[in-house]
């Protein structure tokens, strides 16, 4: 997905073989269509395989993680008011 300096930026952070990470970002995905957003998925254990294990060790036991701008935002699920109101201009 395209990444624009303007936009808030949300990155979820995912592991293969998750079946609430797969229902987060689909509803994420519709929700940057509506709200705006850019979106960005990061699978935590191929980012640790190609050499950066920050991620993992940081976020690996509580997946989905969703990020606003690089700082957590929520975690297992969208905190969708929250995210919204945080958002809105």
């Amino acid at each position: 997905m395209t990444q624009s300096p303007s936009r808030r930026q949300v990155r979820l952070l995912t592991r293969d073989g998750c079946a609430m990470c797969v229902h987060v970002g689909e509803r994420l995905a519709e929700l940057a269509a509506e709200l705006g957003f850019d979106l960005s998925m990061t699978d935590v254990d191929a980012a640790a395989a190609a050499g950066d294990p920050g991620l993992r060790a940081e976020f690996g036991d509580r997946l989905p993680v969703i990020l606003l701008d690089g700082r957590e935002h929520s975690y297992f699920d969208i905190d969708e008011p929250r995210l919204r109101a945080d958002l809105s201009p």
